[in-house]
């Protein structure tokens, strides 16, 4: 791993921070982890494969960063601000399982590159995986789908919930 990819990893773990504090439901803060990721895929992804079960792995991850992110966007508190929009805040479930992912997929990233390749390289070669930009693909698109799946599912409970003003959280 490169200085970059540390900064990389570490800037989408410290994503939760503002999730913990609460963000209010604006476009504009609703979509700075999305951006994220898709700085980091544009950094990252050279190609995305389709041979052997690439697809397969990359449903896998999908399904799994889904899963992900749809728990951290159930576990936060929605209320409304001050002035009638919806803050949503991280509970310590949502803040766990969002840390967990992103060091997850940077876990992953420092033990093929630090003594794990031949590992990764036989499990590839095995269930017919074609290398490393599968592998770099199938992680991107595991972030993208727990952002994406964290923010559907608490934008669909702000605008499906009946929050009153002075309401102190909704589970």
């Amino acid at each position: 791993m490169t200085p970059i990819d540390y900064i990389v990893s570490a800037a989408l773990v410290l994503l939760v921070v503002p999730q913990i504090r609460g963000t209010r439901q604006t476009l504009r803060n609703a979509l700075l982890p999305v951006a994220a990721v898709a700085l980091a895929a544009a950094y990252y992804l050279r190609s995305v494969p389709a041979q052997g079960n690439d697809v397969r792995l990359y449903l896998v991850t999908v399904v799994f960063g889904a899963v992900l992110g749809g728990a951290c966007g159930l576990g936060s508190r929605l209320h409304r601000g001050t002035d009638e929009v919806a803050v949503a805040r991280a509970g310590l479930v949502a803040a766990v399982l969002w840390v967990v992912g992103m060091t997850a997929r940077a876990g992953f990233e420092f033990w093929a590159t630090h003594g794990g390749a031949g590992q990764v390289a036989r499990y590839s070669r095995d269930h017919l995986i074609t290398g490393a930009d599968a592998w770099t693909a199938a992680m991107l698109f595991m972030a993208l789908a727990q952002v994406l799946c964290r923010l559907a599912v608490i934008r669909f409970r702000s605008s499906a919930a009946r929050l009153d003003r002075g309401a102190a959280a909704v589970a």
